[in-house]
């Protein structure tokens, strides 16, 4: 029996305006997909968002690289452009998982930098869920196990009790193979109808 409800962030309940980096970079004068490239370099994201560096650094470390690689362009207003927005929060999406945490205790787990608690309560979801487990404290990204693990010790249940939702299919594998039941997220319909079928009426 499902007990808890463990859902991602990006590319579930928040979404991103792609034109954010557009908009910046042309302010900054850098090439198209300077930033994104730069700013999700494999190395330079896992130190955020295992919390080796703080959002602070990871950021700095991001204009140091563009200056480095195009002097001419103001890599700074690049950066500082891009890093006002916290994105976009899907109303449906959480409104569907809200209303299941009458039932069942909603957990929100992501891969993030320690900039995780500013943008949501500058999104106004600080609140809305039971516990936030983010990678950048607990020292491990998903799909790593030890992150599902800590949700579930915080919890204090086991991994069939635990339904995990995320828009990644590799992290949903590794959740099912600790024992969660998994939903890779890719539309809301499908995931109205994974909520019905894991989680029916009381």
């Amino acid at each position: 029996m499902i007990k808890a409800i463990l859902t991602d962030l990006d590319g579930v309940v928040r979404r991103w305006d792609p034109g954010i980096f557009t908009q910046a970079e042309t302010a900054g004068g850098l090439p198209r997909d300077a930033l994104p490239n730069t700013a999700f370099e494999p190395e330079l994201l896992l130190r955020a968002t295992t919390g080796q560096i703080t959002d602070e650094s990871w950021r700095r470390e991001i204009v140091d690289r563009l200056r480095y690689r195009f002097p001419e362009a103001d890599a700074g207003e690049g950066v500082r452009l891009w890093s006002l927005s916290p994105g976009e929060i899907d109303s449906d999406v959480l409104g569907l998982l809200q209303r299941c945490r009458t039932r069942y205790r909603l957990v929100l787990i992501s891969n993030a930098t320690t900039r995780l608690d500013s943008d949501l309560q500058r999104l106004g979801i600080d609140r809305a869920f039971d516990h936030v487990v983010n990678s950048s404290s607990i020292g491990h990204v998903k799909p790593h196990p030890e992150i599902y693990n800590a949700a579930l010790k915080l919890l204090d249940i086991k991994a069939n009790e635990a339904l995990f939702i995320d828009d990644r299919a590799e992290n949903v594998a590794a959740a099912a193979e600790i024992g969660m039941t998994g939903h890779h997220y890719t539309t809301i319909g499908r995931l109205k109808l994974a909520l019905e079928k894991h989680t029916p009426p009381g």
